[in-house]
Order: C-alpha cells, then structure tokens, then sequence
C-alpha cells in the first residue's frame, strides 16, 4: 500500500485541486500491480508548491540557480521495498504546471499525472541521464500513466 503525505505552501494549487490529498491517493491507487506494493506500507511526501520555492531548492541541493517543474529527493539511492519504506520526497511547481494559465483542468490534472509519475519513478531509482535509462523510464512512465489516466479523469 502505499501513503502518499500531501502538502501545500502554494494556495493557487488549491483552486485547481480541490482534494489534493484525495486526487493523488486516486492516482496512486491507479498504479499498475507492481508498483502497488501489496502488504507493505511505502510512503513518501509530496509538496505543492512554486516557482520561487522550488528555484531556491533547485540551488541548495543541485546547484542549479533556476526554477524547475519537478524536483524528486529518494531516501535511499538503492530503493529496495522492505515491509515498511519511506521512498522520499516529490516537489512539483504549480507555475510550470499551470502554463499556459488558459489551460482547462482536464489537460492541467493529465500533466500534473505524468509529472507526479515522472517524480515518483526517480523516488524507486528511475533516472534519465543516459538515453537506454531514459527509455527504460519513458516506458515505465507510460505504462503507468495508461493505468491511471482513465480512472482519474
């Protein structure tokens, strides 16, 4: 099973999601079998947040001075599944999300899927650096994405 801890330090967030906490436990909850992780309690924290916040952290912790649409922190470099796992931390910025603002909510809650996908895969050890492991996780982000996108939407 797998907990998901939600929190929000950008309100504009809560004019697009009503349910913050609801919408992302429907999408984890949608995840293909093996990313369920029956019988043991994996959990991680996700903020909501900005392009202002989400530069500064950009710049603690990876010495990039701009801002970003997501930001993942694993716990472990190594993520193996014990009976109980913390997987990490997931930062995505409302702002990137939010473009363009005309957007409706229909595509704006579709990006906000892959990339909440995109941030949980590099929380298991997913990385896209070299071109095979960009494939590697494009593939995973896409069979994952057709599990969840039909039951969230």
């Amino acid at each position: 099973m797998i907990k998901v801890n939600v929190f929000s330090e950008e309100k504009s967030w809560s004019h697009r999601l009503k349910k913050k906490e609801n919408f992302f436990k429907k999408i984890c909850n949608s995840f293909p079998k093996k990313y369920k992780f029956k019988n043991k309690k994996v959990s991680f924290t996700l903020m909501l947040s900005n392009n202002r916040k989400i530069k500064k952290l950009n710049k603690s912790f990876r010495n990039k001075n701009k801002s970003t649409d997501i930001l993942s922190f694993p716990f472990n470099r190594k993520t193996k599944i014990s009976n109980q796992s913390y997987l990490g931390d997931i930062i995505i910025s409302f702002n990137y999300m939010d473009k363009p603002k005309s957007k409706n909510l229909k595509i704006f809650k579709e990006r906000v899927v892959k990339i909440f996908i995109h941030g949980f895969l590099h929380l298991l050890g997913y990385d896209h650096k070299k071109k095979n492991d960009y494939k590697k996780m494009l593939k995973e982000e896409e069979l994952i994405y057709k599990s969840v996108i039909s039951k969230i939407s």
